[in-house]
């Protein structure tokens, strides 16, 4: 074998595993985003092809994800399907510019209860949308709406001849991924999905099932590529603002699922600037293509870890495979139910659900169960942006509460002096708190300061102990003591010495 290809036989046996899992998500990503469902698949082909092939993360496998739909649904209402290109198309050169200037690390400062609560409500909103399309009804058009409207639609779809049916097939979807972990070793090498996609299909053409069914319109038919009209809705600045969520949605995911799969193996680490540069270039295609944004997708890159990828190649591969179906059997998704794309997309928003992570939050850092549950309320409550600009507020807010955090205590034992001591982080934001507590102080007695439990004191909050310490001492009789400060910062006085202003 070419020593230029030393690993070709398994990253062969993982490209056909990651093709079979990529495909059904393909399709069922593009519906639900309320595209065709080949665009689904030429952003698959980048995602291989293209994104595959640079550097960045070796076995991370791109393409159309979930954590996207929600988004891509909202643009194609707002916007129209031809500036959906231009948007992609922005989003990705957006990208690459920022990995260019090497701050594709800086993504990893996003809290993790942001991103997590992020895909918390991108899956609420996946679930609630496609139990609607599972049995044929129109979804209302907010998330609390579908919400709260689930109880009578699924009422009425249970007690109607014409939505039973195709919500059994997506029922059934669902049963037969979630069972088919629990099937022989060998045969769960066939992902659940494409099971379940292949025997709904089979029952459908069998039984004549009365369900609606993928429209295919062609792959060369599909593509799109933004026009001067399309361009021209740049003008609405709600459009700018997609563009911006899509860029920072795609990037995040895709950096956190690329330290997630580093540490699925033990191969070359992923460089999170030149990663975020290809799925840049990769958005520049697809947009190009008027295809879906893509991102890196953990379904993909786990199933490439656990075949056995060693290299990039099974990537590149994954995407001929898909290039392949699409030039030679577009026709056959015409046989493919709705309802069975709706099943796992249902499944899938599900696990973006992380259950597991909030209970565990919970129990130890109730302030980041907050921000996730917020951030996930405030995606379905309003929109992806705001949702996520929402939670990384939030974030932010606790940030501040955790560094802000003082305690002041107080120990008077006559006819001593009045012992005071600050324990945490002292900035100005507690100013009020301190200097409540010092201006309570006896104004004739001695005062030891004690900040040696300190671990910050900002420029505000030392100036306003110098000023508080010279009014004590002109005001009275007594002195300030000042013990123990932390790093005894140029000017300030050495343990147990008075302080400046109190001399």
């Amino acid at each position: 074998m070419p020593s230029s290809l030393p690993y070709l036989r398994q990253d062969f046996a993982a490209s056909v595993v990651v093709f079979l899992v990529a495909l059904p998500l393909c399709i069922g990503v593009a519906v639900a985003s309320g595209v065709p469902a080949e665009l689904g698949l030429i952003t698959g082909i980048v995602g291989g092809v293209v994104t595959g092939l640079m550097r960045g993360s070796s076995l991370q496998v791109s393409g159309p994800a979930a954590g996207l739909t929600v988004l891509v649904f909202e643009a194609v209402r707002a916007f129209g399907l031809p500036a959906l290109g231009v948007a992609v198309l922005l989003a990705g050169l957006l990208q690459v510019v920022v990995g260019l200037l090497k701050w594709g690390r800086w993504f990893r400062a996003i809290s993790v209860s942001v991103v997590e609560g992020m895909l918390a409500g991108i899956g609420l909103v996946i679930v609630a949308g496609q139990l609607y399309a599972a049995a044929g009804i129109s979804a209302p058009a907010s998330g609390p709406a579908r919400l709260a409207g689930l109880p009578a639609a699924l009422g009425r779809a249970l007690t109607g001849a014409a939505t039973l049916v195709p919500l059994a097939v997506a029922a059934g979807t669902v049963l037969v991924i979630v069972g088919w972990r629990h099937a022989p070793r060998r045969v769960r090498a066939v992902p659940g999905a494409l099971v379940a996609v292949l025997l709904a299909a089979l029952a459908t053409a069998l039984f004549d099932l009365p369900v609606t069914t993928v429209r295919v319109s062609g792959v060369l038919d599909a593509v799109r590529m933004p026009g001067p009209d399309a361009f021209a809705a740049l003008t609405d600045i709600a459009l700018l603002g997609t563009v911006l969520a899509f860029a920072l949605i795609a990037s995040a995911e895709s950096l956190f699922g690329a330290a997630a799969v580093d540490r699925l193996h033990d191969g070359p680490r992923t460089d999170y600037d030149k990663e975020l540069v290809a799925q840049g270039f990769g958005n520049t295609v697809c947009g190009l293509l008027g295809a879906l944004p893509m991102t890196a997708v953990i379904v993909r890159s786990s199933a490439n870890v656990r075949a056995g990828a060693r290299t990039k190649a099974s990537r590149v591969l994954h995407g001929v495979w898909l290039l392949l179906f699409a030039a030679l059997l577009p026709a056959t998704l015409a046989y493919v139910p709705l309802a069975a794309l709706a099943g796992i997309l249902i499944h899938a928003g599900w696990k973006l659900i992380p259950f597991r992570a909030v209970a565990a939050l919970w129990r130890g850092h109730r302030g980041e169960a907050l921000v996730l549950v917020v951030t996930a309320f405030a995606i379905v409550a309003v929109s992806m942006l705001e949702g996520v600009l929402i939670g990384l507020a939030v974030s932010v807010a606790k940030a501040a509460w955790d560094v802000s955090h003082l305690r002041v205590e107080r120990t008077d034992d006559e006819p001593g002096p009045v012992r005071v001591s600050l324990t945490g982080n002292a900035n100005f934001l507690r100013l009020p708190k301190i200097l409540d507590a010092l201006e309570s102080l006896p104004g004739d007695r001695a005062v030891e300061l004690d900040l040696s439990r300190l671990h910050h004191l900002d420029h505000a909050c030392r100036s306003a102990l110098d000023t508080w310490a010279e009014r004590h001492r002109t005001a009275g009789h007594g002195s300030v003591l000042l013990h123990g400060p932390p790093g005894h910062l140029p000017g300030r006085p050495a343990d147990g010495e008075p302080a400046p202003a109190a001399t």
